[in-house]
């Protein structure tokens, strides 16, 4: 099998690309210049998912839960797991060129540095002066790190027309995560580091009018508080409800934020959700888990478009509820998933 090359053929757009046998389909395609939506590549958020309507492949190390036995009896794969064993035919949704942005790598230098809970801190990432970046509301940016891992934190400020100089994250701390134990440990202003931005397929699609539920758990805002910004900043007035969900109070690190907007915003609504409240916080809004409160507020979903951001746990209920038990179409839900660096391990 060393030395073959397949041809993949993509449905319905027709492109053809080559893929050798020991590359994953989805890295194969972008690297092709073609655009299939992605965001975790790793074989957890599911947004990669296509069905394979002729030839054959390897599934790669998927856990069950995420792939299961009848989905890869009806042809189901993630093509970023995917290698090919043969010509494939594979039927997924690509992303229109227009809205394609190639992702570079670039040093990136730490401007600023502010915890706004006990285990969120807020980097101000400065780009080279001289390459202002165009991305998407939504996308994220990978951290190389010199151990030839990746960590991916998705960007919380809005873009530009003309590109930005330096953008917004937000890291929450794991405890014994390597990345994270250096941003809240060893991390210092004018630090320099290497990224790869922009990154995924998770943001905004305008070829809708569609109401909008966007669903963020703990540090899942960041991509959603950029995409409401992009929203702001555009006139943009489609109706969107904000869920946002948090254990504790400081969870919703942004409160204020949000309760702000929405009295500038006639267009967007707020709903804060707290699953585990204490008493001595005098919590006066909603309490359980932040999809079932979706589903309380809106339990036909059929004419919505969800856009979720949070942990697989999280990303994957809401898929799976809205879908079964709210009717959201599949094609209306937009998700991306976040993973530790332990999670990726077992992903």
């Amino acid at each position: 099998m060393a030395g073959d090359t397949y041809t993949i053929t993509l449905q319905p757009s027709g492109h053809r690309f080559a893929c050798d046998p020991d590359t994953e389909v989805l890295r194969a395609g972008l690297e092709a210049g073609l655009f299939m939506a992605y965001s975790c590549r790793s074989g957890v958020c599911n947004t990669c998912r296509g069905r394979i309507v002729a030839g054959a492949v390897d599934w790669g190390a998927v856990h069950p839960k995420y792939l299961t036995e009848e989905d890869k009896r009806r042809g189901y794969s993630l093509l970023c797991q995917a290698r090919p064993r043969s010509d494939l035919v594979i039927e997924v949704g690509e992303i229109d060129a227009g809205q394609a942005i190639r992702a570079k790598f670039m040093p990136a230098r730490i401007l600023q540095m502010q915890r706004v809970a006990p285990d969120v801190m807020v980097l101000q990432v400065g780009l080279p002066m001289n390459e202002p970046t165009v991305f998407r509301a939504g996308q994220y940016v990978e951290f190389l790190r010199p151990d030839g891992s990746r960590r991916s934190y998705s960007v919380a400020s809005a873009p530009s027309n003309d590109g930005v100089r330096s953008f917004e994250l937000h890291v929450r701390h794991v405890p014994g995560g390597p990345f994270t134990e250096h941003v809240f440990g060893t991390m210092q202003p004018r630090d320099v580091h290497r990224i790869e931005f922009p990154l995924g397929s998770f943001f905004l699609r305008e070829k809708n009018d569609k109401p909008i539920v966007m669903l963020a758990a703990g540090t899942g805002f960041a991509p959603i508080k950029s995409m409401l910004l992009d929203m702001i900043r555009r006139g943009l007035q489609r109706p969107v409800t904000l869920y946002w969900g948090g254990r504790r109070r400081a969870d919703l690190y942004m409160h204020e934020l949000c309760e702000q907007w929405t009295r500038e915003h006639e267009w967007l609504r707020y709903v804060p959700v707290l699953s585990e409240a204490s008493p001595d916080c005098r919590w006066e809004g909603r309490h359980g888990f932040v999809h079932r409160a979706v589903m309380q507020d809106l339990p036909d979903l059929s004419g919505h478009q969800v856009y979720a951001c949070g942990s697989p746990v999280v990303v994957e209920a809401a898929r799976h509820d809205f879908s079964e038990r709210c009717g959201l179409s599949p094609d209306d839900f937009f998700a991306d998933s976040f993973l530790t660096a332990r999670e990726k391990a077992g992903a």
